[in-house]
């Protein structure tokens, strides 16, 4: 842990910290992300510095098989990444306050009124991969939201998290008003282990990771989860699919960076099209060094594919993150439907066609956070969606889902204004009657 103290006491300090956090101004909190904007570009060669010790470290965990060349490529954070956490930062203090919103309001009766407002949810443990330019995506979006937040990244970019919490943390004490233990480093399993324990002061855990690393997370505490796992996307080429968009839509959602959740993993392609579109795509991801998993009918089409191997029922359920693609050729759209269905994490799944009511199908049907047509599976992302950043994308479908932005870090609680009524009033042969209109919502 990044300050000495407990875990259990560094909890009781983000909770204090989220109750104070909600309170301030939207003023101060986005003067905040200001200064942390500026210190990240300032000390940005300290930082660079220390991601250098995680990346050079990774090529000793690869050779060990305790990491994949694709979490080695989430580590960077040179080569301008870090140039996006700035504009990041930048881009969450532009946002409107997510705190505060009148969302309903209604006149009970004369002189009592009720308001649905937006407010924090509270204190929130955030455990995430190892992409160090994930932690001030967090912080940003925590603090905005008016949010406390612990945060647990990978051991493997232990050295760029401690580098970007501690230059984060220095930049706000600046700005008078912001708590401490309002972000707090975890650095171990054990203080994760800790955090389970800790429904007394924190109000919500957001894993990303694995299937079994978010189960793992619900099936071992009382805390809520909301769980945001593997990105089994999938781009479904119908019989009307325009060929010049399936190529692009295709190898834009395969490489334009393979080792990220909402990269596709399994191209289908409707056997109507199959003959004619499949070796088009294929020659255009070659050229991008993919690797494909060929199902029986994809194999006899693209019999001298260079690197190709049988397809199995693993292949549909893995998310490689990395330049192999698995192919599947499909009898009609309602075979896609199900195979999306069945296979899929519910992240997002896209459909290539120029029929609308092909699309219209498999948009309604295919029950996942995303649903894309004629689009890359890549648009799938906070930012893209104008959500300034997220804190990753849920697969659930309870609070929040699909890309995690300030929205989706706010609960809302309600706000009854009266003039002296009671309940008694209301009750008996001669109660009073509701009204029970609706006022109109000028906003925060």
């Amino acid at each position: 842990m990044t300050e000495n103290r407990s875990v259990p006491a560094a909890a009781r300090a983000a909770r204090e910290a989220s109750r104070a956090l909600g309170a301030l101004s939207a003023e101060t909190r986005n003067l905040a992300l200001l200064a942390m904007a500026g210190a990240v570009n300032r000390r940005r060669d300290e930082i660079l510095a220390e991601n250098r010790k995680d990346v050079d470290a990774a090529d000793a965990l690869i050779e060990e098989g305790k990491l994949t060349g694709a979490a080695a490529k989430r580590l960077q954070l040179g080569g301008g990444k870090i140039d996006g956490v700035i504009e990041s930062l930048r881009s969450v203090a532009a946002l409107p306050d997510p705190l505060g919103e009148i969302q309903m309001a209604m006149e009970l009766d004369t002189g009592l009124h009720l308001y649905r407002v937006s407010c924090p949810i509270g204190a929130i443990a955030m455990i995430f991969e190892s992409r160090p330019d994930a932690l001030p995506q967090i912080a940003s979006l925590c603090l905005k939201s008016g949010n406390a937040v612990l945060l647990k990244g990978g051991s493997e970019a232990l050295n760029s998290n401690r580098a970007l919490a501690r230059v984060l943390n220095e930049a706000v004490r600046s700005v008078r008003g912001i708590p401490p233990g309002w972000m707090t480093l975890l650095e171990t399993r054990e203080e994760i282990a800790e955090i389970l324990k800790l429904d007394e002061y924190i109000d919500l855990i957001i894993p990303r990771g694995s299937n079994e690393f978010v189960r793992y997370i619900m099936d071992n505490t009382k805390i809520p989860v909301t769980g945001h796992r593997d990105g089994i996307c999938h781009t479904y080429v119908h019989a009307a699919a325009d060929p010049e968009k399936a190529v692009r839509i295709v190898v834009d959602g395969k490489t334009q960076y393979p080792a990220v959740c909402n990269a596709t993993e399994t191209l289908l392609i409707d056997r109507a099209a199959a003959a004619t579109l499949l070796p088009a795509i294929a020659n255009a991801l070659k050229e991008k060094d993919v690797a494909l998993r060929l199902d029986e009918q994809a194999r006899a089409i693209l019999p001298d594919y260079p690197d190709a191997s049988p397809a199995d029922e693993e292949t549909w359920s893995t998310e490689h993150l990395d330049l192999i693609l698995g192919v599947r050729v499909v009898k009609g759209i309602d075979q896609a439907i199900d195979h999306v269905n069945r296979y899929g994490s519910h992240h997002t799944d896209a459909i290539v066609t120029e029929d609308a009511r092909a699309a219209a199908r498999f948009m309604s049907r295919v029950d996942s956070a995303s649903v894309i047509h004629n689009a890359s599976t890549r648009f799938s992302d906070g930012y893209r969606y104008g959500l300034g950043a997220e804190v990753g994308i849920s697969t659930e479908k309870i609070h929040s889902r699909g890309p995690v932005g300030l929205e989706g870090l706010t609960i809302y609680k309600y706000l009854l204004q009266g003039s002296g009524q009671i309940v008694a009033d209301y009750s008996g042969p001669n109660a009073r009657k509701f009204i029970h209109r609706p006022l109109p919502v000028s906003g925060s």
